[in-house]
């Protein structure tokens, strides 16, 4: 849960976003020391995250750059936990990138 100064371990606030399929697996993202929060690098599950920061970590291949937008209270349905932050990178190959690649 999110303490008094509005904070939350990171572990926590990657299972309840569902950005990690469990506890344990939130964790060793922590602990590979390929997590960004606010560009420094994090080693540790229990750093604290607040809202507007910014979490940058290797997902499927690529970087995925997040903004938390709200602390959660519980892990709730995907809907909920999407609306938790906003993706800062685009998932999907922009046209422009593409014509740039080809030329």
């Amino acid at each position: 849960m999110a303490d008094a100064a509005g904070t939350m371990r990171l572990d926590r606030f990657l299972w309840y976003a569902r950005l990690a399929g469990s506890r344990s697996m939130a964790q060793g993202i922590a602990r590979k020391g390929t997590l960004r929060l606010d560009g420094r690098r994090i080693d540790r599950a229990h750093a604290p995250v607040r809202v507007g920061s910014v979490l940058a970590f290797p997902w499927n291949g690529r970087v995925r750059i997040v903004r938390i937008e709200a602390l959660p209270k519980r892990r709730g349905p995907p809907a909920e936990a999407a609306s938790l932050y906003t993706n800062l990178e685009s998932l999907v190959a922009n046209p422009v990138d593409e014509s740039e690649a080809a030329a």
